[in-house]
């Protein structure tokens, strides 16, 4: 019986990247509200959605793989995360809004403590 060329990921950097993949669907979603609403979204805010959404998704697809690179990639994550938390904070009657920056903490709480652990 041939042995898997991969280990499974540990139980931590699973919750670090289904968090990653909640936060980029939260800045997509909160992404395509502010298209609708128009001209009420800033692009400060818009900038960091962006950030946000592609850095998520960059992190959660390194650590699948087990890049080499992703404690570095789960670092920038987390500070990219803590921008959009707080460029969403900025429209605190914006549910949608409220929302994301919930799922931007959350995803930069698990990738700061998987860019302090060894991968």
């Amino acid at each position: 019986m041939a042995q898997p060329t991969t280990t499974a990921l540990s139980k931590e950097m699973q919750d670090c990247v289904e968090a990653c993949m909640a936060c980029h669907s939260a800045c997509e979603e909160t992404m395509s509200s502010c298209m609708q609403k128009g001209g009420q979204a800033q692009m400060q805010v818009m900038r960091a959605l962006i950030d946000c959404s592609e850095t998520t998704r960059m992190c959660s697809d390194m650590m699948m793989r087990r890049s080499p690179m992703s404690a570095e990639m789960c670092a920038l994550c987390a500070k990219a995360c803590d921008m959009c938390a707080e460029a969403c904070m900025s429209m605190p009657d914006d549910p949608q809004m409220m929302a994301c920056a919930q799922a931007c903490r959350r995803c930069a709480e698990t990738c700061r403590a998987m860019a302090g652990a060894t991968m």
